[in-house]
């Protein structure tokens, strides 16, 4: 299935790679006096060549006889080599950006492959939006993989989404020439309780001889783990605690370790690798979700790599974390995730390797990014008018639209409280006062009223709760970006702010924004689904900064909080969340009342 992915299938030149590699044929590339990063091995091999035709690689060693009158020869000049970058976990739409313009973000890092689980635009504009995404991938170098989307919606009878996904849908995109796999298998109780619909999907994935992608995200390494692994599924990006990622990996599950814009699990899941004298096959290092900012400023594999160096995993190890053990994950390294005879010209050239400077970047054996920039521009691409149309929602929003009543003069409620930089939630029980019959929130005590609008079928259902751990004393925000119905989410400290923030989304077509005292502090507009926007990765990087100084503005210190903002209504977290349904307790995975004492 990956010879959709190479410029040419092996079958096709493997007599034209033995010719070259014995000298009979001239190579088309030929890279001299290398140091080769042999991620088979976990070694640093100086003073090599590689030989590169059709594609491929041909030779690996001493390739002097490969040049011919037309070869084209790269010096390296002592640089290190490493094979392409492949991220294993990754929503494109996160970045806010559709593919192309994330391609040119991180092709310049050494990213050369992703294995894209795009069910942020599914659960908008069901299968038919991710068919807009691999159009606008086709434009690009970048070998973007498809994970079908399994969770849409993520958990069913917990929200409302724009579409769905079930059994027939998923054996139909396996038939597709992009899918390599399915996307990240959310509904772990669907699983764990041997749901019909949830089986079949992994049948239909299994049966089509693809690889299953999970999301075990419950503090457990027991029988509920080893239940969802025995089903098929075979990686999981959903550590959070060392032992989390080490029981995965005994078990024979690839553990991903992730480090985003917002979720910094690597420090801790790390720690799996650092204390444990363990065979590190299985561990593979992906980025999950990464917006705009991040990318230009820090970069993207290149960046996480640097970080596991930082939590003393060797740079060796490191990088085969995002290059053979990710093929080996997919099945795919048969082409991809090392440099060796066979395989995809797929390299990276580093003059540093602890700071892990990418200086060039080759996908099937063509230079794309040289000194951070690609070496050729992308053909346009426009996604379609109807996929800027998402925001559908029935009533008017008025200040009125988030009243909360209540009884007597104080009441105890259920408080989701979130985690700066992590993907959890807690469930904390505050005490708010009561006047003239309606519940507001409190910043003195850090809490925050919020409310989720379904837009998708306009059906006029909303859920409201509180929040708290964002520390803002005045204002509001809002986004469309609400994981992963991505349904209208407000959260703020009065209800004309709150008004404010929902009715700028509206008007713009979907986005985030953050508004005080009346006034729009930023807006990011993301009209394609409520999620993109096609402009520029150095405008979008600008725009979401802005946003991240007016959240500073208003009160809140978090690291991207915007992302942390768009979990608290992915009914498959623990351990509360709000949708437009309701309050949902996401240990025993049933709807809970708002206030303790109904």
């Amino acid at each position: 299935m990956i010879n959709h992915f190479c410029s040419s299938p092996l079958w096709e030149s493997s007599k034209t790679l033995a010719a070259v590699a014995q000298g009979n044929e001239p190579a088309q590339t030929v890279i001299f006096n290398a140091r080769l990063i042999n991620v088979c091995t976990g070694e640093i091999l100086p003073h090599t060549d590689v030989a590169v035709s059709c594609g491929r690689i041909a030779l690996v060693g001493d390739a002097k006889h490969c040049v011919g009158e037309n070869t084209v020869v790269i010096d390296a000049q002592g640089q290190y080599i490493a094979p392409g970058f492949l991220d294993g976990h990754i929503h494109v739409e996160s970045s806010m950006m559709g593919v192309g313009e994330y391609a040119r973000a991180v092709l310049p890092h050494g990213t050369t492959g992703i294995y894209m689980d795009p069910h942020e635009i599914c659960n908008v504009l069901g299968l038919d939006g991710v068919k807009c995404m691999l159009e606008d991938a086709k434009r690009t170098p970048l070998k973007a993989m498809l994970t079908t989307p399994s969770c849409v919606p993520a958990v069913p009878g917990f929200e409302d989404t724009g579409a769905s996904v079930g059994p027939a849908d998923i054996a139909e995109t396996m038939k597709w020439d992009e899918t390599v796999g399915l996307g990240e298998l959310m509904n772990f109780p669907g699983v764990l309780s041997s749901s019909d619909h949830t089986h079949g999907e992994i049948a239909e994935t299994l049966k089509a001889g693809k690889i299953i992608t999970g999301h075990y995200s419950m503090p457990e390494t027991g029988k509920g783990l080893n239940a969802y692994i025995a089903s098929g599924v075979r990686c999981c990006h959903e550590s959070t605690r060392m032992e989390d990622a080490l029981e995965k990996m005994r078990l024979g599950m690839y553990a991903m370790f992730r480090e985003g814009s917002a979720w910094h699990d690597l420090h801790e899941v790390a720690k799996s690798i650092t204390q444990h004298k363990i065979d590190t096959r299985f561990a593979v290092l992906i980025s999950d979700d990464t917006h705009p900012y991040t990318l230009m400023n820090n970069g993207h594999l290149d960046h996480i790599v640097r970080r596991a160096v930082e939590e003393g995993i060797d740079a060796v190890t490191a990088i085969q974390m995002v290059t053979i053990n990710c093929a080996q994950c997919f099945q795919m390294d048969q082409d991809l995730g090392s440099i060796a005879p066979g395989k995809c010209a797929d390299l990276v050239f580093l003059d540093d390797l602890e700071k892990v400077h990418v200086t060039k970047v080759l996908i099937d054996g063509k230079v794309v990014a040289e000194n951070g920039s690609l070496t050729e521009q992308l053909k346009p691409y426009s996604y379609p008018e109807w996929a800027t149309r998402s925001m559908h929602i029935r009533d008017a929003i008025t200040p009125e639209s988030f009243r909360i009543s209540a009884k007597g003069n104080e009441v105890t409620a259920r408080v989701i409280e979130v985690i700066p930089a992590r993907v959890g939630s807690y469930e904390r029980h505050v005490k708010l006062a009561v006047k003239n019959g309606l519940v507001e929130s409190d910043p003195s005590q850090d809490v925050l009223k919020t409310a989720v609008f379904e837009r998708h079928q306009e059906t006029g259902k909303a859920g409201f709760g509180f929040v708290k751990g964002f520390g803002i004393q005045c204002g509001a925000m809002a986004s469309t970006v609400a994981h992963d119905a991505h349904n209208l989410l407000v959260i703020g400290t009065n209800d004309e702010d709150m008004a404010l923030a929902a009715n700028t989304l509206i008007a713009c077509g979907g986005g985030m924004t953050a508004v005080q005292n009346g006034k729009v502090l930023g807006t990011v507009p993301l009209p394609i689904a409520g999620l993109m926007n096609d402009r520029p990765v150095e405008e979008m990087s600008e725009i979401v900064g802005s946003l991240g100084e007016a959240w500073r503005k208003i009160g809140c210190k978090m690291v991207s909080p915007f992302m942390t903002m768009a979990l608290i209504s992915l009914a498959c977290l623990p351990e509360l969340r709000l949708t437009d349904r309701g309050l949902v307790d996401c240990t025993t995975f049933q709807f809970v009342p708002l206030f303790l004492s109904e």
